[in-house]
């Protein structure tokens, strides 16, 4: 009897074991990865290895999943959430977000930031003629290599902005309420 028991130990181990995601785990046959599930927080969490699989809301409450969107809540001090996977391959990014007056946050490629805020109060992009205030706008970031441009509806924020090889997608937590949906990634070919 103990040797049975101890061989379905190991089994459950080996099963129940963590293991390092990356983009493949997630991609589906026409090379789209949904990077949130419109339910819940899997695949994302703090950088302190914290990870919010299964659940609404972080710990500290300053990202809720609620209806198809990442809330970004309102708190005290910045906060970041990772996604567990990483992305060492070229790809287009595409996220929705939605500002609240005077809202900061951040969408970090791999590691930088790219400033995600009510652009026409908050900056640094006043001059966004199709930006949406308090309405949902299309951010785009495509990847070739260690450099990567972005745009907010079709316009350019960042032109040649500098990434490293590999990393995964955050967003920040820093002042006011800020929404995400329709977080996708597609590597390119």
């Amino acid at each position: 009897m103990p040797r049975l028991f101890c061989r379905f130990l190991c089994v459950a181990m080996l099963i129940l074991a963590p293991v390092a995601a990356t983009a493949d785990d997630k991609k589906p046959a026409d090379g789209n990865i949904e990077l949130f599930n419109g339910k819940d927080l899997t695949g994302w969490g703090y950088k302190s290895g914290e990870k919010f699989d299964g659940k609404t809301e972080s710990d500290d409450k300053r990202y809720t999943a609620k209806d198809g969107t990442i809330v970004v809540n309102p708190g005290k001090g910045i906060k970041q959430l990772w996604t567990t996977a990483v992305f060492p391959k070229d790809f287009e990014l595409r996220v929705e977000f939605r500002a609240a007056v005077n809202a900061d946050s951040g969408l970090f490629v791999r590691a930088p930031q790219l400033q995600v805020r009510d652009y026409l109060v908050a900056g640094p992009y006043k001059m966004l003629k199709k930006y949406k205030p308090q309405d949902w706008n299309e951010i785009v970031v495509v990847v070739k290599g260690t450099t990567a441009h972005c745009t907010c509806n079709g316009e350019v924020l960042e032109a040649a902005l500098k990434v490293p090889e590999t990393g995964g997608i955050g967003l920040e937590a820093d002042r006011g309420q800020m929404e995400y949906r329709n977080l996708r990634l597609k590597e390119l070919k």
